[in-house]
Formats: structure tokens, C-alpha cells, sequence
């Protein structure tokens, strides 16, 4: 059905308030947005990589999650959560649980578990084909341990393991492209999306995406960029403005590919250029000074060239 932002705000939180994630973080608004595109009679089971979302919502015995909720390792939460899946349908089978009972299984994990240390286990899971969504909440490093680089994190960024100095500015390496990696599994529906200005459409794309996601038979992947206000280095108060300015730049594209067929979801009528992004952020701030305009140009042509081949594929041009 049609997404409606204030039907959507009236259903009943699943991640519920009192949790220790920071003031402007990107990774609970991310996953409250995604838990409303359940339909609310369907039960949920989550898990959860080791990392902000989960040392920040589960702390035994307490809990900020409604739902059915395992914390699992860092380098396992595909694993863990195909596992539980395949448990259900076998109970199912057995009896052991009533055949018209639904059960959703969703597995949120940030870049440091998903691009890096627990691929292993996603890429199985995928494979697999088990029917379960992996989250990829993305805010470009590992954050929760202090800011260390990852393979998410986009190149020339200041990061306490890939410091900006005179002799190396920032991380050397281009950012590891996760959502195609994901596509070339042949999975029924991939999407990149991010909640965004209302001016651009608020939380339409990522629930709509959400939504396809959780009710799309099969193993389906959705990466979701989720600034960080400490890593990124901008006010608690501008998150929103941190996701539009990278989706207006292109530096964050909106897709998704369905059986193969990829679709852009939003293109602006005039893209910005990459600067606006970079200025934003603390992150960037050593790529401003005098004799580094290189760089910036070096990230624009990055950008420029994902964004063209995403133009040359999209099935709707």
C-alpha cells in the first residue's frame, strides 16, 4: 500500500526508547523505520552483529527490542540469523509450531560487521537463498571501537587507523561497492537507500524498499547509510541534513535491482557538486587546505563514474 508517514509513526515501536545509541545517530532511526514496514500481526525475530546498534540496545537483562532479539558475534549475524530461519521451517513442518503463524526474520549488522568481518557468513546466508533480510546499517567505519577505518569508508577520510597527515591524507582506498557485491549473489531484491529531507520524500524510499524487502520471498539485502555524528564530525542536530546532501550528490545513490533489473529510485534534477558533502564533515576538513583540491577531484570522478553506469543501467531511463 502507499506509504503514509502518519499511519506509519501510529504503529507500535518494536525499538523502543531508553537505549543508549548517541544523539544524531543514524543506526535507530534506520532500523525503526525499517521494523514499521512489518505489517503489525507479523512476528519478527532480529539479530544483531556486535556493534553500536546492539552494545547500545541490549544489555542482559535488559532490552529496547520488542521482538525476539539475538545478539550475535560480530563475524556471524548471516549465519545466526539463517540458522533460526531454517529452525522455524523445520518446526513448522514437525508441527511444532501452527503453520499459519508468520514469522520475519531480519538481521541488522553495521559496515565493520557486513562489508568486512562477518562477509563470510552474509555471503553464505545469500547464497543459501534462506528467506530473511540482512540490514546493513552503513556509517563508514568501525564506531563503536574508536573510529578505526573500514572498507566502507570512503576514500581520503580521517580515521584513527587511516589518519589524514602530511605524508598520507586519509584512507588511500576507494570504499568497497557492498550492494553490487550483494546483487551478484542473484538475490530477488537488493536495494541502497537512505531516509532523506521530506522535500525529497522523508522515509518514503527506505520503507517502500523495506517493505519489498521483508515481503520479497528469499534472502534480500538493503544498505542503508547511517551517518555518525562522532566519526563524521557533524552536529547531533544535521543527521538529516548528512543523508540528503550525500543522496543530492550522488555520493549515496538510491536503487534497488529486482530479479536483475535495476532501477533508480530517485535522480536529482540537478546533482550537486561532491564538495557540499565533503565540507560537512570533520572527516574531510584536511582535503580543504591549500594544495589538496586533488582530492576533491579525485572523489568526484569517482562519483561522477558510479553514477554514470547506474544512468546506463536503469530500466526506467
Amino acid at each position: 500500500m502507499p506509504f503514509n508517514l502518519r499511519q506509519d509513526a501510529l504503529k507500535p515501536e518494536r525499538l523502543t526508547g531508553g537505549h543508549r545509541m548517541c544523539a544524531g545517530c543514524g543506526a535507530p532511526v534506520t532500523v525503526r523505520a525499517i521494523l514499521r514496514a512489518l505489517k503489525p500481526e507479523d512476528k519478527a525475530v532480529i539479530c544483531s552483529a556486535t556493534g553500536c546498534l546492539e552494545v547500545s540496545t541490549f544489555m542482559y537483562p535488559y532490552t529496547a527490542w520488542n521482538d525476539s532479539f539475538i545478539h550475535s558475534a560480530f563475524e556471524n549475524a548471516g549465519a545466526t540469523i539463517a540458522g533460526v530461519e531454517a529452525a522455524y521451517n523445520a518446526m513448522k513442518k514437525t508441527g511444532k509450531i501452527p503453520a499459519d503463524t508468520e514469522t520475519k526474520f531480519i538481521a541488522f549488522g553495521g559496515d565493520g560487521g557486513t562489508y568486512d568481518i562477518g562477509l563470510q557468513s552474509l555471503s553464505g546466508a545469500m547464497e543459501r537463498g534462506h528467506d530473511m533480510v540482512y540490514v546493513c546499517y552503513d556509517n563508514g567505519a568501525y564506531m563503536n571501537t574508536g573510529i578505526q577505518r573500514s572498507s566502507a569508508t570512503p576514500r581520503f577520510a580521517d580515521t584513527t587507523t587511516s589518519p589524514a597527515g602530511k605524508v598520507v591524507p586519509g584512507k588511500q582506498q576507494q570504499r568497497k561497492d557492498l550492494t553490487m557485491v550483494m546483487a551478484a549473489h542473484h538475490l530477488p531484491y537488493v536495494a541502497q537507500t537512505t531516509f532523506v529531507s521530506s522535500k525529497l520524500g522523508g522515509f518514503k524510499d527506505l520503507h517502500n524498499k523495506a517493505e519489498k524487502a521483508i515481503y520479497t520471498k528469499g534472502a534480500c539485502f538493503l544498505n542503508v547509510l547511517a551517518p555518525c555524528p562522532r566519526g563524521w564530525r557533524y552536529d547531533t542536530a544535521k543527521l538529516v541534513e548528512m543523508t540528503t546532501i550525500a543522496v543530492e550528490t550522488c555520493v549515496w545513490p538510491l536503487y534497488e535491482i529486482e530479479d536483475g533489473k535495476l532501477t533508480l529510485t530517485y535522480i536529482p534534477k540537478e546533482k550537486k557538486p561532491v564538495e557540499e558533502y565533503l565540507k560537512a564533515q570533520g572527516r574531510f576538513r584536511h582535503i580543504f587546505k591549500a594544495g589538496n583540491e586533488w582530492m576533491i577531484e579525485e572523489i568526484q570522478k569517482e562519483v561522477d563514474a558510479v553514477w554514470e553506469d547506474l544512468l546506463n543501467r536503469n530500466e526506467t531511463k
